[in-house]
């Protein structure tokens, strides 16, 4: 089969503008917590978002990360911060995510600043993991190249030895981002490809207020 016969239709619901909340975030949760109940499987992550982010010379990187947290004001991530993202989000602190949700036919696409999290919260969900994945963020350079999977392997068993009857420590390079959005777009697939998008954008005149318009598909 060519590329060009892989063709899927969207026959969903649209969306109406005169039922969505004032907030993009409430709108969001809601969008959330459908794609988590209707899930396919534990196969599929629905909290996987792809996350883009420049250098200062605006050349970008993208990469699935996964979300942990909805906020009143945006959503958070965790991450090494020495990583490429992390080097590029402290000279160029601005990402933009896109979440995508096939079984529902829906996208939803964010940009905005993005700043570090307290240590208090880093600390908080870095305990919060299996306590093989705390030894991996201690062993594990993130996007340094690495002689062999050996020594990644070896790193990590010395680690679990020496550590052996006690708390792992949280990295100091090692904690989470708050993304505060100044757009967000609702996309939903509709037939012939007439596909609906509602796009919230942070009001100029109203910092606290968002305007809502439709994005031709």
């Amino acid at each position: 089969m060519s590329m060009q016969e892989l063709r899927k239709e969207y026959e969903n619901a649209g969306i109406d503008e005169a039922k969505l909340p004032a907030c993009p975030i409430a709108c969001f949760r809601q969008w959330f917590e459908s794609a988590t109940e209707h899930c396919p499987g534990r196969w599929f992550e629905p909290n996987a978002m792809s996350l883009a982010t420049a250098d200062k010379g605006g050349r970008p990187s993208v990469r699935v990360v996964l979300l942990k947290e909805i906020t009143d004001t945006g959503i958070q991530f965790f991450t090494n911060y020495e990583s490429t993202k992390g080097q590029q989000l402290a000279a160029n602190p601005v990402a933009a995510v896109t979440m995508h949700w096939p079984y529902l036919g829906r996208q939803v696409r964010m940009i905005g600043d993005v700043e570090k999290t307290s240590r208090d919260v880093s600390e908080a969900y870095f305990h919060s993991r299996p306590r093989g994945s705390q030894i991996g963020a201690l062993a594990s350079r993130q996007s340094c190249q690495v002689d062999s999977r050996d020594e990644l392997d070896r790193e990590a068993r010395e680690l679990t030895e020496k550590l052996e009857g006690q708390d792992v420590p949280l990295p100091e390079h090692w904690g989470g981002y708050h993304l505060v959005p100044t757009e967000v777009e609702f996309w939903q697939g509709r037939l012939d490809r007439l596909h609906d998008r509602i796009v919230y954008s942070k009001s100029e005149r109203n910092s606290c207020s968002w305007e809502i318009g439709r994005l031709s598909p």
